[in-house]
């Protein structure tokens, strides 16, 4: 497609983090851009009024404009659950969903791949700020707000286009990258693969595509991702803690997961540097391994890379400190996978050994749920407590067969009075607000609205 001749873009989910981004980028190349979306707020309302675009807050068909070249919408909308999107399609007009429209860009530049089921949007954020920071002038999108920039977006000049690109509903196949980093690969989204084997595949066809004189960097711990990266046929190089990596982590500060932590990587048994984040957690100093390595192999100058690695905040809704409450620290991450809540509450262990831990899980659509509910009821071993809040459908999802009660009596068989269901906000912290004192940390994990609790608690 043709992008200089589009002149006037309609947005159906404009809000989306996703669609977001590519407006961003649009909007950047001169395009009129307007659109819509629920009256909720998020992050990209900010964006959104920065850049002076135009949006409703309601979905109705005379919304869209009767000039418009091109409607772009979030995949949550389709003709069945949006009257815009049926609009759309009874007038005729050209219709791009915008993992479609963020192809053609990518596809078009020297396009670096971030995927996996955990750490894409860290990783993919960090390598984008590292590459804006030593002044090559990136593109990138990613999944979420990025500290330092205060949005998702990068619309650089230089030839790297940076993406955050998602397995869910196998968006993978839209993109032709010419780098790839693969972070990990454990069984998610079970409402698009109904087995790993096909989760697998996904990624298997993905690396295939990357061509010969690309390269893969891979997470060498793991077992299924060194399965999933032999189908590539491009140089491919591992990252991680074990002695057969291509890039190998040699020293940590001893006491792993503090902030500022400092680490030394190792190609082929020849030392790169000290490097030093401000992140917390293992999977953190792994995430940033597979930068260096990325920037190692593009012959970027590693003095500006440590340099840029010590200055990145993080991404919004990755152990984000939000505040306190009577003296108790409030926290807030994504993590919607029992690998990430491990992870997370793995990593808060480590910087409170001796706090008292309350993880406010909001889980992330009822298929998810179901399949992984054995996994779940065994990620909260590093929290004291744990309260369950009703599972959040998303678009996705209305009803299942699961409930947030049948994995609170899954937890609290293994671990005695460990978890509580309660099933509204509202309700937490009305339970937390006098409970919680200066020996407490409360972080709020989920992929929903379970943030609001933290936010709610502060206030």
């Amino acid at each position: 497609m043709n992008l200089e001749k589009i002149k006037k873009v309609y947005a159906i989910g404009i809000k989306g983090s996703g669609v977001i981004a590519v407006v961003e980028i649009l909007h950047s190349m001169g395009i009129e851009i307007t659109g819509s979306d629920i009256q909720e707020k998020f992050f990209t309302d900010e964006i959104l009024q920065k850049l002076k675009i135009k949006y409703f807050e309601k979905f109705e068909a005379e919304n869209i404009p009767s000039d418009v070249d091109l409607v772009i919408y979030s995949t949550a909308y389709n003709e069945n659950n949006n009257q815009e999107f049926q609009e759309a399609k009874k007038r005729n007009l050209k219709m791009m969903s915008y993992p479609e429209i963020l192809a053609e860009i990518f596809n078009d530049k020297y396009g670096i791949a971030i995927c996996g089921t955990h750490g894409k949007t860290t990783t993919s954020a960090m390598l984008a700020f590292v590459l804006k920071e030593i002044g090559v002038d990136p593109s990138a999108v990613i999944g979420s707000k990025v500290m330092d920039w205060k949005g998702n977006a990068l619309s650089g000049k230089g030839e790297f286009f940076v993406i955050e690109a998602d397995e869910f509903q196998n968006k993978l196949k839209l993109y032709n990258p010419k780098a790839v980093i693969l972070t990990s690969c454990d069984f998610d989204h079970p409402d698009t693969f109904p087995t790993f084997a096909e989760y697998k595949k996904a990624f298997v066809d993905f690396v295939t595509r990357i061509p010969k004189t690309g390269f893969l960097v891979s997470w060498g711990d793991s077992a299924d991702v060194i399965e999933v990266s032999k189908s590539a046929r491009c140089d491919m190089m591992t990252y991680g803690f074990l002695e057969e990596c291509s890039y190998k982590i040699r020293i940590m500060n001893h006491e792993l997961g503090i902030k500022n932590q400092k680490f030394e990587v190792a190609y082929k048994n020849k030392s790169l540097g000290e490097f030093e984040i401000q992140l917390v957690g293992k999977h953190n100093v792994l995430n940033a391994t597979a930068v260096i390595a990325v920037c190692h192999k593009l012959n970027l100058d590693l003095e500006k890379v440590k340099e840029a690695l010590k200055n990145f905040k993080g991404t919004k809704r990755r152990f984000e400190y939000i505040g306190e409450r009577n003296g108790a620290i409030l926290i807030d991450d994504y993590g919607h996978h029992p690998q990430e809540i491990q992870a997370t509450l793995k990593g808060a262990r480590e910087i409170y050994p001796e706090k008292n831990i309350w993880a406010v899980f909001h889980p992330h659509s009822y298929s998810r749920t179901e399949a992984l509910l054995s996994e779940f009821s065994q990620s909260f071993s590093n929290a004291d407590h744990a309260i369950v809040l009703d599972i959040y459908g998303s678009a996705r999802e209305n009803s299942g067969k699961i409930s947030s009660k049948n994995l609170v009596d899954l937890i609290n068989k293994f671990d005695r009075d460990k978890a509580e269901y309660i099933p509204t906000i509202d309700g937490v912290v009305e339970f937390l607000k006098d409970k919680i004192g200066s020996e407490d940390v409360v972080i709020a994990i989920g992929a929903g609205s379970g943030w609001e609790v933290v936010e709610k608690l502060k206030k």
